[in-house]
């Protein structure tokens, strides 16, 4: 027999629990709070997800999450455009704005090099990396992927990648400000910051 009073609720606590982090007693507490609100601002909560999944756009320049083509910080003309810093995620992207350190644009690479997860260079924005990089008009690219195995290993294929494209620019990392094994996101900022402003020539 089920623990939970009512199929409705159990399946509710389901689906909130398959969110990352969150375990089924936050679950139940997340639907029993919603199960409390008025119709219109569940209905309100949910459509925002559902316009979320059907609308939302990847930056045809960075991949960054977009209401438009072009996101706003691509498109702004305040931001160093010769300047790119190469992140795993869109989190990463959020995560060093909120240091205020970084004036350029990104790139996001939608993930890192692991072969034991199944993930090769192919299945990650590399390619459309280097082809930003053939126009010409970038001088800098900042890594500024995890300080993890897999982070090393895709640093040094960008790294190659770049070389071997003949791209004349300089390449230069993170200072490892951020302990070895940590996520970009989970850093604090004023150390996220301090690494973005101290970066240090890639040495492969």
């Amino acid at each position: 027999m089920s623990d939970y009073p009512s199929i409705l609720l159990e399946q509710a606590v389901n689906q909130m629990a398959s969110l990352p982090g969150v375990g089924r007693r936050t679950a139940l507490r997340l639907v029993l709070h919603l199960l409390r609100q008025s119709d219109h601002d569940v209905e309100a909560f949910s459509t925002a997800f559902t316009r979320l999944k059907k609308e939302v756009l990847y930056c045809r320049e960075c991949h960054n999450i977009s209401d438009s083509e072009l996101c706003p910080i691509c498109a702004s003309t305040r931001r160093d455009h010769t300047t790119i810093c190469v992140v795993e995620n869109v989190q990463d992207v959020m995560s060093i704005e909120n240091t205020g350190q970084y004036n350029g644009v990104y790139h996001v690479l939608g993930g890192i090099i692991s072969p034991m997860e199944g993930i090769g260079p192919k299945d990650i924005e590399i390619d459309s990396l280097i082809e930003r990089l053939t126009k010409g008009d970038i001088q800098e690219v900042i890594l500024a992927l995890p300080t993890t195995m897999e982070g090393d290993t895709t640093n040094f294929y960008i790294f190659r990648r770049i070389q071997n494209a003949g791209v004349d620019v300089r390449i230069s990392q993170i200072a490892r400000g951020v302990a070895v094994g940590n996520q970009i996101e989970y850093t604090d900022e004023l150390t996220l910051g301090r690494s973005i402003v101290n970066r240090i020539e890639f040495k492969a």
